[in-house]
């Protein structure tokens, strides 16, 4: 039996991307928890993460067009959007593994924490925002919002201009001897949701709430090496690592070891914002502790990735 830390990508929340509806998101949950229960049969304790970049955007695009609506400058703060996103997708995950887990005669109980993850306020991320949140605007919409708002405004890709924000780095769980007190207990734990709510610890037990979004991978990362898991599988709409990824000479790779990793990061095989962060935090996982590892796959093929015929691993 290993103690695994799952971090769920996007297509395992929404399988289609222009249909993001409640409804699309929970059917597509059902399908998610199947693998997720499969690994919870053959013994294993599952601690589940997952991303929220469509839903947060969704919730925050949704207060800005009800503001619009109303002539109003009340825009819900950002670390509430993420707070809400945890719930709604945790909602929608306790049910279905719930329903699952049922199915199969298997008595756990499943748990959502909203989970907030310490950040440094000095992190270079909040020097140069990047993350893109929210509606689109104008150029003139854009520089009214700088102003009043304080926003950080970008163009994109010639679509307007939209809010951006920073993406630092998890230094923290807040609420980890929960989650530890739970897992020990045997029940299965839905944590860092879209990477925590970011937070900035003042001092003297106050935390206070930022706009940004931790990479779910890295946040992932965290909660695995604070469990003491065994293993981090991180889930993404392929099979397999590549390089020379979409190119005649695009070679899978079913093993990696740390130092092949970095090799090809420094090549720039992988994406900024698809595989980079993965391969990364995985590294990362790998260093933490001996004896730990990382598989890279899809949602269709962890378990196989799992028993080593699928997926890549690194070690």
């Amino acid at each position: 039996m290993s103690r695994i830390v799952i971090a769920l990508g996007g297509n395992a929340l929404q399988a289609n991307p222009k249909d993001i509806s409640s409804e699309a998101q929970l059917l597509t949950a059902h399908n998610t928890s199947k693998a997720i229960v499969d690994l919870i049969e053959e013994g294993h304790e599952v601690i589940v993460a997952h991303g929220n970049g469509p839903q947060v955007g969704q919730i925050v695009a949704t207060y800005e067009g009800a503001a619009s609506i109303n002539n109003s400058n009340f825009i819900m703060p950002f670390p509430e959007c993420g707070a809400m996103s945890q719930g709604y997708i945790g909602y929608h995950l306790q049910q279905v593994i719930r329903e699952e887990l049922k199915k199969r005669a298997l008595e756990k109980d499943v748990a959502t924490i909203i989970t907030q993850v310490v950040v440094d306020k000095e992190d270079i991320g909040f020097k140069n925002p990047t993350k893109p949140v929210g509606s689109f605007y104008t150029e003139e919409q854009a520089k009214v919002l700088m102003k009043e708002k304080g926003y950080s405004m970008k163009e994109d890709s010639n679509r307007g201009w939209r809010r951006v924000i920073a993406s630092p780095m998890p230094i923290a769980v807040v609420e980890e001897n929960i989650i530890k007190t739970l897992v020990e207990a045997g029940h299965i734990v839905i944590t860092v949701g879209g990477g925590g709510i970011p937070v900035i610890d003042k001092g003297q037990g106050k935390l206070q709430g930022v706009a940004a979004v931790i990479d779910k991978d890295f946040a992932s990362e965290k909660i695995a090496e604070i469990l003491d898991a065994d293993r981090l599988i991180i889930l993404t709409a392929v099979d397999k690592v590549s390089i020379n990824y979409g190119k005649e000479d695009q070679k899978d790779l079913d093993k990696l070891t740390i130092q092949e990793a970095i090799k090809y990061i420094e090549e720039g095989h992988f994406a900024p914002g698809s595989m980079l962060p993965k391969v990364k935090a995985a590294i990362k996982f790998v260093q933490s502790k001996q004896g730990r590892k990382t598989i890279i796959t899809s949602l269709e093929k962890a378990k196989e990735a799992l028993k080593g015929e699928n997926g890549t691993l690194i070690e």
